[in-house]
């Protein structure tokens, strides 16, 4: 007899903090997807862009590494939002193999008009939680992360 999917013995996985949050990623973005429809660009795209808004002349690796982003892929984006005119990278005279990232005035537009519908989105909490837990949720998050607690909202 197959058990309903609602009611499966998850075992130990139930218990793992990594396979929880896998779950919850996968959650979160279908979430996001569905309630951005084309509103927002990618999650990357959009975390890069509200990164650099926050920290203007940001260095492309540094970035990388704190959004843990492989280095590839972070070309890869930076380089699809420099063609959009979003984002332009200069080289530093101190570090001529550093690219140091700022957002273009129609990146800053983008980065404002994108965080708006996603704001929305991300300040109603899920189904199946209350405004109290998905606070609690998220700070916790960041504790896990080591982030700093002020200062988090772009």
């Amino acid at each position: 007899m197959t058990a309903p999917e609602g009611r499966l013995d998850w075992g130990p996985l139930g218990d793992s903090l990594g396979f929880l949050l896998r779950l919850a990623q996968l959650e979160a973005f279908e979430a996001y997807f569905a309630a951005m429809e084309g509103a927002a660009p990618l999650p990357g795209s959009l975390s890069i862009l509200l990164m650099v808004r926050g920290n203007p002349g940001i260095r492309q690796g540094v970035l990388a590494r704190a959004l843990r982003i492989k280095r590839a892929h972070m070309t890869k984006i930076v380089q699809s939002l420099e063609q959009a005119g979003l984002l332009r990278g200069s080289v530093p005279a101190d570090d001529r193999r550093a690219i140091e990232l700022h957002l273009t005035p129609a990146g800053l537009a983008e980065a404002e008009r994108a965080w708006s519908a996603v704001h929305a989105h991300e300040t109603a909490p899920p189904a199946t939680l209350t405004a109290e837990e998905a606070a609690q949720l998220r700070h916790l998050l960041r504790r896990y992360l080591s982030l700093q607690e002020h200062g988090h909202e772009p």
